[in-house]
C-alpha cells in the first residue's frame, strides 16, 4: 500500500468519529445549560450568563439563590456522570463481561459501609461531612477485591474477580445491614444517601471527591491505550508486548477510584455505568479507547438530564436523580439485553 493510500486509510475513522464525538459534546452542553436553566424555579439565560460571569449584583436575589445551589450541583453532576460512564466502559473492557458494572468490584457496597459508619459511629448529619469516609469505604472495598481476585487465581482471571466481588460484597452489605436495622437514627439519615442525590451536594462535596476523580481519570489515560490489545485475549496482548497484568491493575484501579468518589459524593446510582458504556459502543467509531471517552460524555449527559427531569416531573417537590435514571434505566436495559449482539456476548463468556 502507498503511503497516500496508508493516510486514507488511517485519516478515514478520524473523519468519520469526528461527528459523532461532536455531536456528543453538543449533548453534552446542552444537558449542562438545561440543568442551569430548568428546575422548580426556571432561571432567565441572561441572569444564568451574568452568574457565571460573576456579576450577582445584578441579579434578583432569588435568581442568585437558586444559582448559588445550581452551579455546585451541575458541576458535581457532570463530573460524577462522567466518571460513572468511563468506569463502567472500563469495568467491561477489563473483565471482558457486557453484565459488568463499577458495583461488580464492591464499591458501592463500600461505600455504604463507610457511609453507615460516619452515620452510626461519627454521628454526622450532612453529605458534604460523610462524603469522605464513602470515598474510604469504597477505596478499600475495591482494594480487596483485587487482592482477593489475586489469591484465587481461577483459570479464567474475569471469573476470579466476579467472584471476589460477590464475596466482598455480600460481607459489606450484611455488615450495614446489621448497623442500620438495629439503628433507627442510622437507617433515617442513611436512606437519603442510598437512593442517590445531588440534592444538597455543595461545593465542599466536589472538593473532597475532586482529585480523586481526577486520578481515576489520569490513571484512565494511561489505561486506554492497552484495551484493543487486551480485548484480543491476554496471550496475544503479551505477544504484542504488553505488561498484561500491570495494564488490568491500572484499569480496574482506575474503576475503583472513580467509582468510589462518585459513590461516595452522590449515593447508589444503578444502570448509568451498564448502559453508557453500551450506547457508546453502539455509535463510536473507532476502537474501545474512543468508546470509554465517548461513555464518559454520554454518561455525564445522562446524569443531568435525569436530575434535571427529577425536578421538572412533580408539581411540588423532586425525584432523586437515582430514582429517575432507575426508571429511564430499565427499559434501556431491557431493550439492550434484548438485541442478538448482546446475546452473542453472553453466549461467548
Amino acid at each position: 500500500m502507498s503511503a497516500g493510500l496508508r493516510d486514507l486509510a488511517v485519516d478515514r475513522p478520524a473523519r468519520k468519529g469526528l461527528p459523532v464525538f461532536v455531536a456528543c459534546a453538543v449533548a453534552l452542553l446542552l444537558a449542562v445549560a438545561a440543568s442551569l436553566l430548568y428546575g422548580s424555579q426556571p432561571v432567565p439565560a441572561v441572569d444564568v450568563l451574568a452568574y457565571l460571569r460573576g456579576q450577582q449584583g445584578n441579579l434578583v436575589e432569588a435568581n442568585a439563590s437558586v444559582m448559588a445551589l445550581r452551579v455546585p450541583r451541575t458541576v458535581l453532576g457532570l463530573v460524577c456522570g462522567i466518571s460513572l460512564g468511563v468506569a463502567g466502559a472500563l469495568c467491561q473492557a477489563h473483565t471482558r463481561n457486557p453484565l459488568a458494572d463499577p458495583g461488580l468490584l464492591g464499591v458501592s457496597s463500600g461505600a455504604a459501609a463507610g457511609v453507615v459508619l460516619a452515620i452510626s459511629v461519627f454521628h454526622l448529619v450532612s453529605p458534604a461531612q460523610y462524603t469522605v469516609f464513602g470515598l474510604l469505604g469504597g477505596l478499600v472495598a475495591g482494594s480487596m477485591v483485587l487482592g482477593l481476585a489475586a489469591r484465587i487465581r481461577l483459570a479464567n482471571a474475569a471469573t476470579s474477580l466476579i467472584l471476589a466481588g460477590s464475596i466482598i460484597t455480600g460481607v459489606l452489605n450484611a455488615v450495614s445491614s446489621a448497623v442500620v436495622l438495629l439503628d433507627k437514627v442510622t437507617m433515617d439519615r442513611f436512606r437519603y444517601w442510598t437512593v442517590g442525590s445531588l440534592s444538597g451536594r455543595d461545593a465542599s462535596v466536589l472538593w473532597d471527591v475532586g482529585p480523586w476523580l481526577a486520578l481515576g481519570l489520569l490513571l484512565t489515560v494511561l489505561n486506554t491505550s492497552s484495551l484493543d490489545a487486551l480485548a484480543l485475549g491476554d496471550d496475544v496482548a503479551s505477544s504484542l508486548g504488553r505488561n498484561v497484568i500491570r495494564d488490568r491493575l491500572v484499569g480496574l484501579l482506575a474503576v475503583v477510584v472513580l467509582a468510589s468518589a462518585a459513590t461516595a459524593s452522590m449515593g447508589a446510582i444503578a444502570f448509568l455505568g451498564l448502559a453508557a458504556p453500551h450506547l457508546a459502543k453502539r455509535i463510536a467509531p473507532g476502537g474501545l479507547p474512543g468508546a470509554v471517552w465517548l461513555s464518559g460524555a454520554l454518561g455525564g449527559a445522562i446524569m443531568l438530564l435525569a436530575d434535571t427531569a427529577g425536578r421538572l416531573v412533580l408539581p411540588t417537590g423532586e425525584l432523586s436523580v437515582g430514582i429517575m435514571l432507575a426508571i429511564l434505566g430499565a427499559p434501556l436495559f431491557i431493550l439492550i439485553a434484548r438485541s442478538p449482539r448482546m446475546r452473542r456476548a453472553v453466549d461467548s463468556l
